[in-house]
């Protein structure tokens, strides 16, 4: 699959496919998952748990114990560097400066032993010659832009002195600090009120309009999307499903798996019926079906669906469209 984009993108991550060996059986985690991400864009990365949206980041970063991962194909391309192929030293160079991660529980990333402003500072001063006494300035200002007040003082207390919600800021803070070119965000909001939620999101879409800061934005919550991305990435089964501008994937959505997510959304349905819920369980990826992974859950399904010879691949239906549902790309439906 080749994406045409006049723009050259910052990150261009081509047919990735990442396995995990087990005792049980080799688990298809990811399996050649292709997308690019523009300077300043925010690229969505949805789906259930288990679809593989963090293994496929945390493999462009390195961050997968090696064995039982192992990272058989692709090139993720960061300017001229392949992330992919990088030595370990290379890696250390770029995570925390050019591409930052926000974790989706804070209290297991944050250090419970080190004061806040402690942790920041050592953010910095990885990557960046700069005095204890700049660092510790820095970490103040870091703060502040995420909105935690009187932090002058707040960067002398420890993480379980503070809210969850105060947390994830620490924690954004500490992944922006170095200013990077891509920050990953891997649910951030999750554990959060619909309150802090959106403070948190429009910390992110500041930093993005402020300095052109590209963000991956890990979800499987379609309806914090559509505000809040370019464009959509949705995976199903270690596999990308449908690639689409946000708004043309909520109005002209050309996948049954896309479809049913939207259905579930709350906010989204008639108020005198039942939420609608997807039938059936996600597979097994370490004995994934034939053909299309949600062939077994979906009511559009053909026995072609599930045949190995009409093999499962994403294709343009569209400008910046792709789905890989053999029944759209048939025009069967529309």
């Amino acid at each position: 699959m080749h994406f045409s984009n006049t723009q050259k993108p910052l990150l261009s991550v081509q047919h990735l496919t990442t396995s995990f060996y087990t005792r049980n059986g080799i688990v298809r985690a990811v399996q050649d998952v292709s997308f690019n991400l523009k300077e300043g864009e925010i690229l969505g990365i949805v789906g259930e748990s288990g679809s593989g949206k963090s293994v496929t980041c945390y493999s462009l970063l390195g961050l997968l114990p090696q064995p039982p991962a192992k990272i058989e194909s692709g090139r993720a391309l960061l300017g001229d560097v392949d992330l992919l192929k990088a030595s370990r030293k290379q890696l250390r160079s770029i995570r925390g400066k050019r591409i930052s991660m926000v974790f989706q529980d804070p209290m297991t990333s944050l250090n419970p032993f080190l004061k806040v402003g402690t942790q920041l500072a050592e953010a910095l001063q990885e990557h960046a010659s700069i005095r204890t006494r700049e660092a510790h300035k820095r970490a103040i200002e870091a703060l502040e832009e995420v909105g935690i007040q009187d932090a002058a003082k707040r960067v002398e207390d420890y993480p379980h002195q503070f809210s969850g919600g105060m947390r994830q800021r620490v924690m954004i803070a500490m992944a922006l600090i170095t200013r990077p070119e891509v920050l990953i965000a891997d649910e951030p909001t999750t554990a959060l009120d619909v309150t802090v939620q959106a403070q948190i999101l429009d910390i992110l879409q500041k930093r993005r309009a402020e300095l052109g800061t590209s963000i991956i934005f890990i979800t499987h919550d379609l309806g914090v999307v559509s505000g809040f991305c370019d464009r959509v990435h949705v995976m199903y089964a270690g596999k990308t499903l449908e690639s689409a501008p946000t708004r043309k994937l909520f109005e002209q959505s050309k996948h049954p798996y896309t479809q049913a997510l939207q259905s579930s959304i709350p906010a989204l349905h008639d108020k005198e019926t039942a939420l609608y819920t997807i039938p059936g369980s996600p597979p097994d990826l370490s004995n994934p079906p034939r053909g299309c992974p949600f062939a077994p859950r979906c009511e559009h399904a053909i026995p072609a669906c599930s045949s190995d010879e009409t093999p499962m691949e994403l294709k343009p239906i569209g400008e910046e469209h792709f789905s890989a549902c053999i029944r759209y790309q048939q025009g069967d439906l529309s």
